[in-house]
C-alpha cells in the first residue's frame, strides 16, 4: 500500500519550497512517528508549534539564523523557537548567557520575558535542529529524521537567500557551516552560551552588534535585539 503524504500545516512560502520534502520516505516515517510520540507521551512543543519558526519568519523576510539541538524538555518551555520560552517561563541558563551578551555588547537591559517572538517576526528564524523531543528526555527525537528536514531547510536558505548571517554556538551548531554557501551568507561561530562554555568565548563574540554591522552594511534593516 502506497503511504499517504502528510498535510504539514506550515507558512505558505516555506511550504512551496519544502514541499517535495515532504513526500520523501523519511518524511512520512518521521511524521509517523512523531504522531505515535503525542499519542503515548507528553511531547514538547505542543504540536500546533513545531513549526512556529517558520510560522513567525516566512523565508523573504529572513535575515538570521539561529541553530540549536533539540527543544526545552520541561514544562511549558518549549515554544517552537530555539532558546526561546513562553512569557512566563523562567529563563533557562543558555537564554540568560544570551541576554548578559546582549546587554554587554549593545548596553540594552535584559528584558523580563524569555519569549523571542519578536526576534521571529523581524526576520530572526530560530530554528532547532530536531524540532520535538519527549518530556524530560533531551535528544529523544535525535536521529528520527528531523535532522535531514532541517539540513535541508538550510540548504534551502542558503541557495535562496543573499546575505543571511548564519549564528552557530557549540560544536553541534557548527557543523552545519559545511551546507553554507560561506561567499554568499556571513558565518558567526562561538562556543554555546550554556554555563559550561559561555566563559570559552560565547561571552565577549559581539555577535549581536556583529550581526547589526553587517546587515547594515548590505543595505538591510538591522535587528532590534
Amino acid at each position: 500500500m502506497n503511504k499517504v503524504k502528510p498535510d504539514v500545516k506550515i507558512e505558505d512560502s516555506w511550504k512551496q519550497l519544502l514541499n517535495d520534502e515532504f513526500g520523501k520516505e523519511y518524511f512520512i516515517n518521521l511524521s509517523e512517528f512523531v504522531s505515535e510520540e503525542y499519542n503515548n507521551y507528553t511531547i514538547f512543543p505542543p504540536a500546533s508549534q513545531i513549526y512556529k519558526a517558520f510560522e513567525l519568519c516566512p523565508i523573504d523576510i529572513l535575515k538570521v539564523v539561529i541553530i540549536g539541538q533539540d527543544p526545552y524538555h520541561g514544562v511549558g518551555q518549549a515554544n517552537g523557537l530555539c532558546f526561546s520560552v513562553n512569557d512566563t517561563v523562567k529563563k533557562p541558563p543558555s537564554l540568560q548567557n544570551i541576554f548578559k551578551e546582549i546587554k554587554n555588547d549593545l548596553a540594552l537591559d535584559i528584558p523580563i520575558s524569555g519569549n523571542l517572538e519578536r526576534w521571529a517576526k523581524q526576520g530572526v528564524f530560530l530554528l532547532n535542529a530536531i524540532l520535538t523531543v519527549r518530556a524530560d528526555s533531551p535528544a529523544s527525537h535525535q536521529n528520527k529524521g528531523w535532522e535531514i528536514f532541517t539540513d535541508t531547510v538550510i540548504q534551502q536558505i542558503s541557495q535562496k537567500n543573499q546575505n543571511v548571517v548564519f549564528i552557530l554556538w557549540g560544536a553541534y551548531a557548527q557543523k552545519k557551516k559545511q551546507i553554507i554557501d560561506s561567499t554568499k551568507h556571513y558565518i558567526l561561530e562561538s562556543v554555546h552560551p550554556s554555563p559550561l562554555a559561555a566563559n570559552r568565548g560565547f561571552f565577549g563574540n559581539k555577535h549581536f552588534s556583529k550581526t547589526n554591522q553587517y546587515l547594515k552594511s548590505k543595505n538591510i534593516s538591522e535587528i532590534n535585539w
